[in-house]
């Protein structure tokens, strides 16, 4: 699909659904802008467009990322060791944006959005090209702080379920969701894992019948195997820590091999 839908949420829901309805799954590449520079996040997010990525996850380096691996923190040490801030990040978008087809998350935590001021940042983000806006760390109850505002510009905003949360909880989230659910696959922080020790089936089907977006499974997941094994009870992965490692090598022929991993043959 083109971007040719203003909104960022329709336009971040309309091609998930397009991916789905062609039979493949939806594969979600989460970077940290500014790992290697500024200058490198444009031509990344176009390779990773280009590579067949349905969405882009980009991480915004901050000093507490609590939800974060070691991998992941280390891109962000590496990021704002360069001076990489969420400004730059936006001030870049809003130029450069329109060479990216794929439909770019944020994912920030709320002490950087407070400081840049909320409306500030999401009449930015609007601008930018944002479609989506995933905070880990912003509390359910606390919310409205910052959607009311993101529905007036039609920015997705997107909902963690983890594997602990209540039924209640589930469906909650579930159904406030937008863009797509981010279903966690572990107890824990972010990083390529062997294996899930856990049998999610069931998990899956609880969240995809109370979900009105796709739902997709994040953490843990890095090989082709753990794509596929996923993609079988979700309607799509993301996939973050070995695509920094990969992109730290230029292995854009292993990340296309995830990439396949989703897609019909």
């Amino acid at each position: 699909m083109s971007k040719t839908i203003t909104n960022g949420r329709e336009y971040l829901e309309a091609t998930l659904n397009h991916t789905l309805k062609q039979g493949d799954k939806i594969f979600v590449p989460y970077i940290m802008a500014g790992d290697g520079g500024l200058n490198q996040l444009i031509p990344t997010l176009k390779g990773l467009s280009d590579a067949g990525a349905s969405a882009i996850e980009v991480g915004i380096p901050f000093s507490d990322p609590v939800a974060d691996g070691p991998t992941i923190q280390e891109a962000g040490k590496r990021a704002l060791s360069q001076g990489v801030s969420l400004q730059a990040v936006m001030e870049l978008l809003k130029t450069e944006r329109h060479h990216i087809k794929a439909p770019i998350i944020f994912m920030t935590y709320i002490n950087p959005i407070f400081k840049y001021g909320i409306d500030k940042f999401i009449d930015d983000a609007c601008v930018a090209g944002v479609d989506g806006l995933i905070i880990p760390d912003l509390p359910f109850e606390q919310q409205h702080l910052i959607t009311n505002k993101l529905d007036d510009v039609g920015i997705a905003f997107i909902q963690l379920v983890s594997l602990t949360s209540s039924d209640e909880r589930k469906q909650q989230l579930t159904q406030a969701s937008q863009g797509f659910t981010y279903a966690i696959t572990v107890n824990g922080i972010t990083g390529a894992r062997k294996e899930h020790s856990q049998n999610l089936t069931t998990h899956f089907k609880q969240l995809k019948h109370s979900s009105n977006v796709p739902v997709l499974a994040g953490f843990g997941i890095s090989t082709p195997e753990h794509v596929k094994q996923m993609s079988e009870i979700a309607d799509g992965v993301i996939v973050g820590s070995k695509i920094i490692e990969l992109l730290q090598h230029n292995d854009y022929d292993l990340i296309k091999r995830l990439i396949k991993s989703t897609q019909q043959k």
